[in-house]
């Protein structure tokens, strides 16, 4: 196979799988990636909680499950939980992390826009951080649709993370000058130069190139068939549970940023 036929066949999906599986080693470093407190767990949980409700055995799928770090928070809550991720080093990492901790998650290699689960088999869906790497989002969630039993929720966890606010930015160069004089320590590194640069080219080129805003995933929503959809904008307290692991102005540039909770159910 020449060269030009490769490039051909290695698209942006290709890219957005490979950026994750090279990602997988380093995932679980970052906070708001992995639970670093208990105060942060229960923080998750009353979110989940509030817009879930217990899980009562319910069956639930995490999409783009990474780690599984929300896989285990929906299986402390009680759900039956089925993780879905693309990328095996992550599964790898998953899976592990069940069979040292004893629990009885099951995790599969699977693409979240296009699952090939049952028809109307799932009580719930949940995702972090999965919806702006969408190359289709309204392709995904009508396959998301599809999978929920009628009444099932799917709870969405993302945010815009292309426009930032001048607040925002102005957190984020205090925090970077801090870190280069020693006045804070310095962040632990989760990828190379050139990781950061793929995922900002691919970031250039998803659908929510201009930014995930939830006004914009709430109309696709709608479009797909999904009702009584609702935006939670309050993440205050994952937020603050998650600043104690940062300085002081990084941990006010992410409570700065667009972030939310979409609710939606099938009809």
């Amino acid at each position: 196979m020449s060269d030009v036929t490769e490039r051909q066949n290695y698209n942006l999906r290709d890219e957005i799988k490979a950026y994750w599986s090279d990602r997988a080693a380093t995932f679980d470093l970052s906070p708001g990636h992995e639970i670093f407190s208990e105060e942060e767990r229960a923080a998750w949980h009353q979110l989940f909680l509030r817009h879930l409700g217990p899980g009562a055995g319910r069956a639930a799928l995490d999409l783009a499950s990474g780690t599984g770090v929300i896989s285990h928070l929906l299986d402390e809550l009680d759900f039956k939980v089925q993780g879905l991720d693309w990328a095996e080093p992550m599964l790898e990492r998953a899976r592990d992390k069940a069979r040292k901790r004893g629990r009885a998650i099951r995790f599969a290699l699977g693409d979240a826009e296009n699952t090939m689960e049952p028809d109307n088999h799932y009580d719930v869906i949940v995702n972090r951080h999965l919806v702006w790497t969408l190359v289709d989002p309204a392709a995904a969630f009508g396959e998301w649709l599809r999978v929920l039993k009628p009444g099932g929720m799917l709870l969405i966890v993302d945010g815009d993370f292309v426009n930032t606010t001048a607040l925002e930015r102005l957190f984020s160069k205090l925090s970077t000058w801090g870190q280069r004089l020693g006045l804070f320590k310095a962040e632990t590194p989760t990828g190379s130069p050139q990781m950061t640069a793929t995922h900002r080219s691919i970031l250039s080129r998803v659908h929510f190139a201009q930014g995930a805003r939830a006004e914009a995933v709430v109309a696709l929503l709608r479009e797909a068939g999904f009702t009584e959809i609702t935006i939670d904008r309050d993440l205050r307290e994952i937020h603050r549970t998650q600043a104690a692991n940062w300085n002081l102005f990084k941990g006010l540039a992410r409570q700065s940023q667009h972030r939310y909770a979409i609710r939606a159910t099938k009809p």
